[in-house]
């Protein structure tokens, strides 16, 4: 069964912003005596590692054979993002973004510091860290670590009027997307340009409640997430699309920057037990339209279940165990593979469970009920690979160029 709604437009003039533009430096080693490493880790290709979070530490796997590289000592509960250069993954901590070197491979000491660090989006030769304690949305060079790990390099810096889970992205052509809210809620979002000491507000919206996630599609199309809907950044204004329930929250955009179709989750019931999801949303940010597509009831998944792979199709990690294949274009399904024994949901968001992400034809797959990770090729459905690992995978992320 399809839904389907229109957009509505959305575009006020949003006041009061507090700003900065700074730039900084830190100082750190290249990286600490804590993880061991074996010899594969100095040859052959490091681009694409695969780094694994459990509890108590981080693994990095070679993204072609699964063999472990190497092994680090963290916190109990970390979160792993990929930096988009190739090579560095984002380690949430307590202190802040540690980042991880997976072709040294080295745990570095270089932290961003921040009180509670957040979304971390790589788009356009920027990368863009959000610190949620703070509202302080910190802006770098992807390529900043190309020739080491000596320093935290040069960034600039947006302060937000104040602190909320929020996500920031930094566009080509400069502007700074990023969202609004404070401690009894997030509304909506603003596009910021920079000039000289100062921002200044090129547009804004406050038609998003629950602003949260982001994705970018084809032609810089930036999509976030609203409890009743979603907006849409585009040709220098917000759109708002209004989902078909009252209560219709997208939290999470899937997206490849080929395709003008994201694909984001959706929920309908703000009651509901668990975090379990059965149907998606489909934003074509070309032709403007918002669809809610009700899936089958075998195929329920959580955030972490859903990525974009070859074909620019949407790859869905289904608690029965099998890898589906939605077509965005149509919003049907046209394939799905057996990869993991069927599994539940989690108690808890921070609780482990499995997880999928893609780099090229390749899938990476979590099986936490097995210590596994496999390696799945999605134009054949064929496992390629799976380790067995020393402890529980929670988080996987991949340093992707």
């Amino acid at each position: 069964m399809k839904r389907h709604t229109r957009l509505t437009a959305a575009a006020a003039v949003f006041a009061g912003i507090s700003l900065l533009a700074t730039a900084c430096a830190g100082t750190g080693d290249a990286g600490s005596d804590s993880g061991t490493d074996s010899d594969a880790s100095t040859t052959g290709s490091t681009e694409g590692r695969v780094a694994i979070a459990y509890e108590g530490g981080v693994v990095v796997l070679d993204g072609e054979t699964l063999e472990e590289i190497a092994e680090f000592d963290s916190e109990e509960f970390i979160r792993l993002n990929d930096f988009g250069d190739g090579r560095t993954i984002s380690v949430t901590t307590s202190e802040g973004f540690q980042l991880l070197d997976t072709a040294e491979p080295a745990l570095t000491d270089l932290v961003f510091e921040a009180e509670a660090a957040g979304h971390v989006v790589p788009h356009a030769g920027s990368t863009v860290l959000f610190d949620d304690g703070t509202g302080t949305t910190t802006i770098v060079d992807t390529d900043a670590f190309a020739d080491g790990y000596d320093a935290l390099p040069e960034s600039t810096t947006y302060v937000a009027d104040a602190p909320h889970h929020g996500v920031s992205i930094l566009l080509e052509d400069g502007v700074l997307l990023t969202t609004v809210g404070d401690d009894t809620g997030r509304t909506g979002a603003v596009a910021l340009h920079a000039h000289d000491d100062h921002w200044d507000v090129e547009a804004s919206s406050d038609e998003c409640p629950g602003i949260h996630g982001e994705g970018t599609a084809a032609d810089e199309a930036v999509v976030f997430g609203c409890q009743d809907g979603a907006l849409l950044f585009h040709d220098e204004e917000f759109v708002k699309f209004t989902a078909p329930d009252e209560y219709g929250r997208m939290g999470n955009a899937y997206v490849s920057e080929t395709s003008a179709i994201v694909v984001g989750d959706y929920n309908d019931d703000p009651d509901a037990e668990g975090y379990l999801l059965n149907a998606v949303t489909l934003i074509d940010t070309a032709a403007q339209t918002f669809e809610v597509i009700d899936l089958p009831d075998e195929v329920q998944y959580t955030w972490r279940d859903i990525a974009r792979g070859p074909g620019d199709l949407a790859y869905i990690l289904s608690s029965d165990g099998r890898i589906h294949v939605l077509d965005p274009e149509t919003g049907e399904l046209t394939d799905a593979f057996p990869v993991i024994e069927a599994w539940e949901g989690p108690a808890e968001w921070q609780h482990p469970h499995p997880a999928i992400k893609v780099n090229g034809d390749i899938a990476y797959v979590t099986e936490p009920a097995a210590n596994s990770v496999h390696a799945v090729d999605l134009t054949t459905g064929e496992i390629v690979t799976s380790v067995e690992l020393h402890h529980t995978p929670n988080e996987i992320a991949v340093a992707i160029g």
